[in-house]
Order: structure tokens, then C-alpha cells, then sequence
């Protein structure tokens, strides 16, 4: 971060733009109709793969022998985090067949509350304020579960694959936490997405029956088709590259708190984009009452979370 203590606006204009891409990933899964949620995910990660290529090249030509050497050996986290990455978008993009925009949203963003969960399992201590939030968010998400019922388009099954989704991201930030120290962005991101790309792709062959093919519908290539490539390709160049690298850009100037608590709103950023764009309707009452519990307890979960770890010294 600068230590100037200002940031510059260009910063937030980056942030900005990148909060808007990650945000816009459902709307625009969504408008990718009549092809299978396996094979969406599928498209997305093996396009965003291409796009990470180049800078996976220049980064790896520049690299010392012994950040190569150090690269090589953990060849193990980078899969292990792939196909936590895989399952993560395979069972979101499951989910949004299965409930609403806004739904999927709600749940596949939850992942600070698993993350207490974790902590409770393991014995491990939660802070006043994390046991605070998680409760909060698990009553928002009953509300929503609740209400839900009788709403169109909504289903328990695709809520609960929506939240798996936010489980198994878990394994993919977990071991990005543990590399992004000493390795660069794209020797992580590159090897990581190819990874995802092809568990999903072998995934989407099994379960929906894609053929390697460019067909729009059922090809494993089908994103280049005339069809989609111009809606596969902005998952690839917007949610995928400048979301996440400007996310990872502005770490430079502004604090990771900050940065934390303004990704809480992709739900309700994406949910509206979902309505403007005519893929998602307005929810009931409950889904709006239950989403604001949800989305104030990962706030409570995330602010306290980032504040501790800020107050540790280090080493």
C-alpha cells in the first residue's frame, strides 16, 4: 500500500472497475442460455487460461533458477488449488440452473461464514465480533432459505450447491494465501486456471456430454463458436483479468480491509445488473431482508477478520 497515506484515484477507478467485472460474471453466465452450467464453467476457465498465457510467459522468462526451482516444487498447491477453483465454478454455475441470480449470489459469496464454521469445528478461537457476524449471516441465510419457498424460479438444491461453491473456494484462497508471498501473479494464476479448466472440462464431458467439437451447444470448444465467444470472451477479459489482477493491482495503494468489505457488495451489484439486464427479476421480501442479514454478517465476519490480522506484527 502507499505510504503516502493518499490514495490516488486512479486506484479507485481500477477497484471500481473491478469490483463491476467480478460483479457481472452471473448476469452474463446467465445470458449464455441453453448450454449447461458444467460446460459454462468449462468455456469461462479454459478462455481466461488463454488470457492469463502471456503474462504466465514473460513472468516465468524473467524468473531467477531459484524462484523456477521453488515454483516447480509446488506444483502440488497450484493443482490442489485448480481443482478446488473447478469444483468452485462447477457448482456455482450448477446453482444458477437451479435458483435465482440473486440467490446463487447471496450463498456463493458466503465463504467468510464458512470460514467460522471451520473455526468452530476445528476448536480453534472466533473472535466476539466473527461469532457475532456468522450468527447474523446463518439467520440472513435461513430468511432466504425460508422465503425462498415460495418463489419463482428459486430451489433448495441450487441454493445448497450455490454455498458448496463457497466452500470449496475456500481451498483456492487458502492456498493463494500461503504462495502469493513469494510467487507472481501470473505463475500462480496461469497454472492454477488451466488446472480448473481442464478438471472442468473432463467434468462437463461426463456429466452433460460435450464432444470435442467447436458446437455452440454441447462442444467443449463451443465458446469460440460465432454464438458465445463474444460473451465468453468478456467472462475471460473483464471478470477474469481485470477483476481479479486489479483487484490484486490495488493492493498497492489501498488496504486489503478496504478491499474486502467493498467485494462484500458483488452480490447486490450483481443481482442489480442481473435485473437491468433482464436475466433475474426483483425478489420477494424475505430474499431482500435475509440477503441484507447475510451480507451485514459478512461484514461483521470480514471486518473483524482483516482488523486482527492488520494488528499482528510481523516478522
Amino acid at each position: 500500500m502507499s505510504e503516502s497515506g493518499a490514495i490516488p484515484l486512479h486506484a479507485w477507478l481500477i477497484m471500481g472497475v473491478a469490483l463491476f467485472a467480478v460483479s457481472s460474471a452471473g448476469a452474463v453466465f446467465e445470458m449464455i442460455e441453453d448450454v449447461g452450467g458444467l460446460s459454462k464453467a468449462a468455456w469461462r476457465l479454459q478462455a481466461t487460461s488463454l488470457v492469463l498465457l502471456p503474462g504466465f510467459m514473460v513472468q516465468y522468462a524473467r524468473a531467477e533458477d531459484s524462484l523456477k526451482l521453488q515454483w516447480k516444487n509446488s506444483m502440488h498447491l497450484l493443482t490442489a488449488s485448480g481443482i478446488c477453483l473447478a469444483l468452485h465454478f462447477g457448482t456455482w454455475l450448477m446453482s444458477l440452473d437451479r435458483t435465482t441470480l440473486t440467490h446463487s449470489l447471496l450463498f456463493v459469496t458466503a465463504h467468510p461464514l464458512v470460514i467460522i464454521i471451520g473455526l468452530w469445528l476445528l476448536r480453534k478461537p472466533a473472535t466476539k465480533m466473527q461469532s457475532i457476524g456468522a450468527l447474523v449471516g446463518f439467520i440472513g441465510a435461513a430468511v432466504v432459505v425460508g422465503g425462498g419457498a415460495s418463489e419463482t424460479g428459486v430451489s433448495l438444491y441450487g441454493d445448497f450447491l450455490a454455498f458448496l461453491g463457497a466452500v470449496t473456494v475456500v481451498g483456492y484462497l487458502a492456498i493463494g494465501r500461503m504462495v502469493r508471498g513469494w510467487m507472481p501473479l501470473f505463475l500462480y494464476a496461469f497454472p492454477v486456471t488451466l488446472v480448473s479448466a481442464i478438471a472442468l472440462s473432463a467434468w462437463a464431458i461426463l456429466s452433460e456430454g460435450l464432444t470435442f467439437n467447436l458446437d455452440d451447444m454441447t462442444g467443449a470448444f463451443g465458446w469460440i463458436s460465432v454464438t458465445w465467444i463474444l460473451y465468453v470472451g468478456y467472462l475471460a477479459l473483464g471478470p477474469g483479468l481485470l477483476g481479479h489482477t486489479g483487484i490484486n493491482a490495488v493492493l498497492r495503494w489501498i488496504p486489503p480491509l478496504t478491499i474486502s468489505m467493498m467485494l462484500i457488495m458483488e452480490p447486490v451489484i450483481g443481482s442489480i445488473i442481473g435485473w437491468i439486464v433482464g436475466v433475474d427479476s426483483i425478489p420477494q421480501i424475505w430474499t431482500l431482508i435475509g440477503g441484507v442479514l447475510m451480507v451485514s454478517g459478512l461484514a461483521l465476519v470480514t471486518f473483524d477478520s482483516e482488523s486482527e490480522e492488520a494488528s499482528e506484527p510481523s516478522v
